[in-house]
């Protein structure tokens, strides 16, 4: 599940409701409500940093009149979470008996752990 995006500012914890981006060739700050991905080169902001934020000097700052309000939740947290859940209850799949005899293969298993593989010596 998706975690809300905090506040771009080092230390804020709070939760992001607004999104800046700067205009470089019209030296322009704009601070707008949050936008619907984080894109890598605007900034998200909690209220108290959208409402308190100053440009340097010879910029302006166009900043959104209404409320900032966080965003609702999406249906993309509560698939993504469904999604997890089934994969966690999917059954695995038994493993082949061994005759007691000798191996059951003439090549020797491989061990799978995440994206590493190990791969017995050949003797």
């Amino acid at each position: 599940m998706r975690s809300p995006r905090r506040c771009s500012r080092n230390g804020c914890p709070r939760q992001a409701v607004a999104t800046l981006t700067y205009v470089y060739n019209e030296s322009t700050a704009v601070v707008g409500p949050l936008a619907a991905f984080a894109e890598p080169h605007t900034y998200d902001l909690c209220e108290p940093h959208a409402r308190s934020l100053t440009a340097p000097r010879g910029w302006d700052v166009v900043r959104h009149e209404g409320e900032f309000e966080p965003p609702p939740p999406t249906t993309d947290d509560l698939v993504a979470l469904a999604g997890a859940v089934r994969e966690a209850a999917r059954p695995v799949a038994p493993r082949p008996p061994e005759d007691d005899h000798g191996p059951a293969t003439t090549t020797p298993p491989t061990g799978r752990r995440g994206h590493l593989r190990v791969i017995p010596p050949t003797h």
